[in-house]
């Protein structure tokens, strides 16, 4: 009888530790080249060097410029920042980011609404009206 208590025990536990355990978060993958345009992708950016590394081409901002994500930076054609923070929900990345460009140092905050798996919008805090929309480069 105690054996088969302890059956019925562990089987309960069993069952109940797949309800209690944190469901897998699927975080988005950021990483990579992310231009205005997805028809522009190779108008601004190309790959360069001995490493092949990922850059932005002379006149990346006719075409509409875009930004580069790498582990815990961000670059643009100007600037480069360092993520300080980052929240993610299954529909939205917030982060906050500290940048420079030439002598100017500042900390810049980036609402990412995530659109699909390679679209994503910058969202404007105080500004609803105004978002713009990045795709992914497949350089």
């Amino acid at each position: 009888m105690a054996a088969l208590r302890k059956l019925m025990l562990a089987t309960a536990i069993t069952a109940g530790a797949g309800l209690l355990s944190p469901q897998e978060v699927k975080a988005f993958e950021l990483t990579g080249a992310w231009a205005t345009s997805a028809e522009q992708c190779k108008k601004v950016f190309a790959r360069k060097g001995r490493a092949n590394q990922v850059t932005f081409t002379n006149f990346s901002g006719v075409y509409g410029g875009g930004f580069i994500v790498e582990a815990n930076r961000l670059r643009g054609k100007f600037e480069k920042c360092s993520i300080k923070s980052k929240k993610e929900t299954s529909q939205s990345v917030n982060m906050v980011a500290a940048c420079a460009s030439g002598i100017l140092l500042s900390n810049v905050q980036f609402f990412l609404k995530i659109l699909d798996d390679n679209t994503i919008s910058r969202q404007f805090p105080g500004m609803e009206e105004m978002e713009v929309k990045y795709h992914r480069c497949q350089i």
